[in-house]
This record gives structure tokens, sequence and C-alpha cells, in this order.
């Protein structure tokens, strides 16, 4: 079975749109009375001691309605259709009952996951380690794109029961022969939508038609459209429906606000923003990954624990970063898409849209990084002044009110700058050295006759290194450009041009300011369309689909914008990255040459005395 991208990009669109149907985003609630299991508590679910007593230590008493209806089938050995949002528990919903379905005594894998994204692919296979704790001897190998191979072999070597990987890393192992499934009991497809979306259609078609017939398979995803369809009926066998759903697209934990900033004045709100509000930890998502590291940089130097996360930075990094968030050594991320893609803290309070996502979809996986686990959650949009329908767009595919806010003012900043204040105050008065350090600030005051009050004030400032404690200058307030929620006139030229379109999607343009031209040779010949493209390069080499700009294919080659001053490092990790069987051998456009024409490299010579409408088809853009 062929899956068509295309076909694909327009049910998930559909998210936005006022239709019914399998892909609807916003389906009827569902009671937790539905679900009877979940009430009677995991004992009742058939699962063995061991893992109950995992559970238990992981203090989790009560099912989710998309684990109390999956587990039972699951341990029944039936294939199963899963229709749950992230952040829904649908990880344990799979982890739990397969594990207790693993022979340990057959070190082959019984179990694969295929994720999306590799951090997606980290932490489900750290779930399953976390849920086997008392089950000694169980093996789980991660799998995916940008880790050495190298430890990857070891692993698969050495024997393992669980395989999460991303397809491409998967799909490659099989061939080598590394990686083999003749004892494979269930294959797990997650997030599925997303990694079509991301062009792993052939990839998983693949792997699904290697893997024996025999085996169990369950599909979750967060939208059902045709494609998905497609795969269930062709691969699944009499599944299981589940539809967990809920009354709005984000989890109603979560309150979401808005506030209108200029460009220009983007970084200083934020600061204003982290200062006023009460944070625990903070996501800052941005576009791009030049971003990440002005706008943590930036943040630091105002005294903020931040760090930036993007797909520049190696993996093991990027782990380490995010362990520095989960234990309060860091407090601030900024990130990109796919670096934040599966990052799980519960620690995280606020989620802060710098930038505007690409689409309404990206806006809720964003979100989705807070109020989980019944925790409540804050997410903060940064709107341009001309963009209020845009706002308007996401709140229609979110069936939420996105509520303006306020900028915080100089009052606001100086009154928790002096709390902040009074707290070292306490705090210091706590120090064991304080009879000390009384005895010689006495003595001062004794031996030049100065008030205890300036000797206090004067080590205050010494202690402020010297940097002014209140703020003095106020930072503007801006509105939108003809503010209809205020009663401003809403004519069509103070409307935005483009309402949730990427600039990729459109035809032919000179390279945009800040990206660079690249050539990969494999082209139309080799049956590549570009979501096989921006998924190998989004996945395999960590470069996050947001910095992937106009892909246009010929027969032989193709060619991509990609962001100037990539490091040499990445630029050679993506020589060896394959698409549709075929090395990338990426390398530079010469900048003095122009663009490779329309008709460069077709089979058909160019006839001046055709209209050129009929060779429209000889080279697809995105």
């Amino acid at each position: 079975m062929s899956v068509s991208e295309i076909e694909f990009e327009r049910e998930v669109a559909s998210i936005d749109s006022d239709t019914t149907g399998d892909h609807a985003a916003v389906p009827t609630p569902e009671s937790e009375s539905e679900t009877p299991a979940a009430d009677a508590g995991f004992p009742s679910l058939g699962l063995s001691d061991a893992l109950l007593a995992t559970l238990r230590k992981l203090d989790y008493a009560t099912p989710t309605p998309i684990q109390a209806q999956t587990i039972p089938l699951l341990l029944a050995g039936r294939d199963v259709l899963g229709q749950a949002q992230t952040g829904t528990g649908k990880t344990a919903a799979f982890a739990l009952p397969l594990l207790d379905r693993i022979d340990l005594s057959s070190r082959q894998p019984q179990v694969l996951v295929l994720t999306p994204t590799r951090e997606l692919a980290i932490q489900v296979a750290e779930a399953f380690e976390k849920y086997a704790a008392n089950t000694p001897g169980l093996r789980v190998a991660p799998i995916y794109g940008g880790q050495d191979y190298q430890i990857q072999f070891r692993q698969l070597d050495r024997g393992v029961h669980v395989v999460v990987g991303t397809p491409g890393r998967v799909m490659d192992h099989m061939r080598r022969g590394s990686l083999k499934l003749g004892k494979l009991q269930c294959l797990v497809l997650d997030e599925a939508d997303e990694m079509l979306r991301m062009g792993f259609a052939e990839d998983v078609e693949w792997v699904l038609t290697q893997v024996p017939g025999d085996r169990q398979m369950a599909l979750f995803s967060a939208t059902i459209p045709k494609p998905i369809r497609e795969i269930a009926k062709q691969h699944l066998k009499d599944p299981a429906e589940i539809t967990i759903t809920q009354k709005t697209a984000t989890a109603d934990t979560i309150n979401q606000r808005y506030i209108v900033a200029a460009p220009h004045q983007k970084q200083a709100v934020l600061a204003r923003l982290l200062e006023a509000e009460p944070t625990e930890g903070v996501l800052v998502f941005v576009k791009t990954r030049n971003m990440t590291e002005t706008l943590a940089e930036y943040l630091s130097q105002g005294g903020f624990k931040a760090a930036a996360l993007s797909g520049d930075i190696a993996q093991k990094q990027r782990e380490r970063i995010v362990e520095r968030l989960r234990k309060g050594r860091v407090d601030i991320i900024v990130a990109t898409d796919v670096a934040a893609r599966g990052l799980d803290v519960q620690r995280i309070s606020h989620v802060i849209n710098f930038d505007l996502p690409f689409d309404s979809e990206a806006y809720v996986h964003r979100i989705g990084r807070t109020g989980r686990a019944g925790r409540s959650g804050e997410a903060i949009l940064f709107v341009h002044p001309r963009e209020r329908r845009l706002l308007e767009r996401l709140e229609y595919a979110t069936r939420q009110t996105i509520e303006p806010m306020d900028l915080p003012s100089n009052r606001d900043i100086n009154k928790q700058r002096v709390a902040r204040f009074h707290e070292r105050i306490t705090q210091g008065l706590a120090c064991k050295d304080l009879e000390t350090f009384q005895s010689i600030v006495e003595q001062y005051r004794q031996e030049n006759d100065i008030p205890i009050e300036l000797v206090a004030a004067s080590l205050a400032v010494l202690s402020n290194e010297e940097s002014p404690l209140l703020v003095k200058n106020e930072l503007k307030q801006v509105h939108f450009t003809g503010d209809t929620r205020k009663g401003g006139s809403d004519s069509r030229s103070q409307r935005p041009k483009r309402e949730f379109r990427n600039d990729r999607d459109s035809g032919p343009r000179r390279t945009e300011a800040g990206m660079q031209t690249y050539r990969i040779e494999v082209g139309r010949n080799h049956r590549v369309r570009p979501a096989n493209i921006v998924g190998a390069i989004a996945n395999e080499a960590g470069i996050g689909n947001e910095s992937i700009g106009r892909i246009t294919i010929f027969d032989s080659f193709s060619s991509i914008d990609l962001p100037q001053g990539m490091p040499s490092e990445l630029l050679e990790s993506l020589q060896n990255v394959s698409v549709v069987g075929r090395k990338l051998r990426i390398s530079k456009m010469d900048e003095a040459a122009p663009r490779p024409s329309r008709f460069q490299n077709s089979k058909r010579p160019f006839n001046k005395g055709k209209s050129k409408s009929k060779f429209k088809s000889k080279s697809k853009t995105r």
C-alpha cells in the first residue's frame, strides 16, 4: 500500500475546518463513568503482581480511560486502534500489558515501538524501563538517528526484549541484519499521524511488510484520517477501536493567554513576564535554532537560569539539559519544536510561544508540555499586532478562548523584585555566621558613626552587584492593529495576507534572508517527495522542520533552503543521511549562479512554442 502524504496533509489540516468525522478536532466529551475499570483501579485490569507493585511505588492509583480500556485488550492478544491525544497516558496503556507478556529467557526483540522522533523514542524507552523496575533482566534499546551506530550495534548484539525507534533507523538496522524481528510478538505505532506527516509513510509501510504476519499490533494516533484508516484496514486484524475524546483539543487544566508584542520588544516583554509570573519550569518555543541561543543568552544575562535546546546540540548534551530542568538547576529552556518533542518534565508550569507556531496542531503539541497528569499549567502566546486573525484561528481549533493579558507594569515588576529581596534577607538571618557579621557591622558603625540603616543599605547595594534593584523605564503596551476586541475597525487591508501558511508551500521565489540553498542528490527520478526529505533531515540529523525552507524537486537532484552558517559537523552528518535509498550528498549551490531552471534536467527539451504551463508539473515546490 502506498500512502499519499499530500492527502494526509489535507486530512490533518482539517483540524481547523468545520467538518466532522474520524479526524474532527473537537469530539464529544467522554464521561469517566463510561470506563468502570478505571474506578476499580489497576488490580482489576489483569496485570501481574510485579507490575502492580511497581505502579504502587510510582503512586499510580487509578488508570486513565485509555489505560483502562487498552490494557485488558492487549493482555488478551487483541489488535488495537486507539485515538487519544498526547498526555492521556497511552504509553503506559501499551507498555504495561506488553511487559507482562515478554519471555525473559529469550533475548530477541519481542516488542517493537515506532515513534516519529528520537525524543519520543527515548521517552518511551525510559517508560518501559521504569515500569519494569521489578522485572530484573529485561532489556530495552532505543535506536534513532543522530546516535552512533556502534552504540546501537552493541545493545542489539547483547540481546534486547524491547526496541523503541524511529522508522528510518529501524529500517536501516533491519536491512543491515543487526535487528532481527523473527520472534516479534507485538508492533506498536505511536503518534502515527505525526509519523506520516513527517514523511515516514514509506518507511513505516516497509517495516510493516517485513515483520511476522502473526504478530499483534497496536496503533495510536491523535487523529484518525483516511491514511491511518488504510493502514489499520490492511495491517490490523479485527482491531478493537478505542476513542478517548475530550471537550477541547487542549487540556482543561491549561490556562491560555496571549499578549500583543511588536518584534523589537519581544525579548523585553518576555523578561517582564518571567519576573512577574510565579513560575517553576518554563519552556519557551522559538522558530529557529539561532534564536534559541540568542534568547537563552539574553535571559541568562538578565539573571535567569536559562539554556538552549535545538537540533544542533548533541543528543547526550540535550539529555543533560532536560535533566537539569527536571532537577531545578535550569528554570527556562528555549527550544525549537523538534527539540522539545517528547519532552515530559512535571515541573513545567509555563509554555511560552515566543514565536507563533506554523499551524494549530503544532500549537496544541507545544502547550501540551504543561498541565499534564492533572496539574494546572499556563500557556502564553506572543502575537504580532497584525496577527489577530491567526489568534482567532487558534481559538477555533482548540475550542477555547485565549484570554488577553496586560504587559506587566513597572509597579508589578518592582513589587516582585522587592519581595524577592526580602526573601534573601530572611534567608540570610538563618545563616550560621550571622553573629560574626553582626559584630563586624556594629564595629564599623561605631568607628564611623554611621546609622545602621545606611550600613544595611550599603551592604544591600553590594549584594545586588551595584545593579539597579527597581525598573524605571516603562515599556509601552501594544495592541492589535484595528483591534476589534476594543471596538476598532476591521478592514481587509489590516488583515494578514497569510493565515498559517508556510512559505515553503508557495511558488518560486528568491532564497529567504538568513537561508542558504543546498543541493541534494535525490530527485523525481528516484520517486522522492518533499515530505521524505523533510522527515529524513528533521529526524535523522536533528534539524527542526521550522528551520527547513523551500524545497524544489528536479529530475536527478533537488534544492533545499537551510539556515546560513550551519556547522560543518552537521553538514558532514547529512552526507550519509538516506532518502528513498539514496544518500543526500548535500553541497552548497553556487551562490553566483542562478537558481536551477524549472526545466533543468528535464527529459523533454524546452519548446519555445509551447506554453510554460504544460511543464509546470516538472518540479515540485513546497
